[in-house]
């Protein structure tokens, strides 16, 4: 299978369930997300999934943004926007030129993994709500801690110092045979892969549970870590800046 395929399964896979599981009652709370019900979620995701089918269309961000979906039942509109991401996608192939935020990646082969990534993160917020969390598949959860590592943490983001935890430190992630370091100040994140240096602190474990720790959805009782247990925790809130 390429992998674009692997992407096109996942997200299809990804978004089923969560339309699945969303089916068994929209009112509920979503602890990850204070304030958010299923149905929020379900909405969320709708309108992200459709926002990336026009990049694809246009080659560029939509302006105006976004349309009013009030109106729409949250079930519908996220049925119709889970067969039109996919129909986008396979239409565009993963070569297509288009705008993404990625310093690196200017092709509809970045929306493939965000995507499928994007519809992991949510699928675990609405199990949550419901109390059926099921796995994640491990090479997913491997290559979403390396999308969130970058371009999401490590992008040109913070040049202005726009950030209340600067973390100041070396950081190491270490997932099943794989390693990142990361050195963060207030003004930027560099991610490097492998394992060599010096470090303040290194975080493990699963790749699933280190993923969900990183996207916030289970608390530092779900990894293990080693070193200063305050640049641990600062380094998590760093993320949350650039991922909430």
């Amino acid at each position: 299978m390429t992998l674009g395929g692997f992407y096109l399964e996942q997200l299809r896979t990804e978004s089923a369930r969560l339309g699945e599981v969303a089916r068994m009652g929209l009112d509920a709370a979503v602890p990850s997300c204070p304030g958010w019900t299923v149905e929020s979620v379900v909405r969320h995701v709708a309108t992200v999934y459709l926002h990336k089918v026009e990049v694809l269309r246009l080659g560029a961000l939509p302006d105006p943004w976004p349309p009013d979906f009030g109106g729409r039942d949250a079930l519908e509109l996220y049925d119709e926007a889970r067969v039109a991401i996919v129909d986008a996608l396979e239409t565009a192939g993963t070569e297509l030129e288009t705008w993404t935020f990625s310093p690196d990646d200017r092709t509809s082969g970045f929306w493939y993994r965000r995507m499928a990534l994007e519809s992991v993160v949510h699928r675990i917020d609405v199990e949550q709500a419901h109390d059926v969390v099921t796995p994640i598949d491990p090479d997913l959860a491997l290559d979403g801690i390396d999308e969130l590592l970058f371009p999401n943490l490590g992008g040109p983001w913070w040049e202005e110092g726009d950030t209340e935890h600067p973390v100041d430190a070396t950081v190491r992630i270490t997932v099943e045979g794989r390693a990142w370091t990361v050195r963060a100040d207030a003004t930027g994140v560099a991610v490097s892969p492998g394992s060599e240096g010096d470090v303040a602190a290194e975080i493990f474990g699963s790749a699933d549970a280190v993923f969900l720790w990183l996207w916030g959805r289970v608390d530092t009782a779900a990894i293990r870590s080693a070193g200063d247990a305050d640049v641990v925790r600062e380094f998590r809130a760093r993320i949350a800046e650039c991922t909430t």
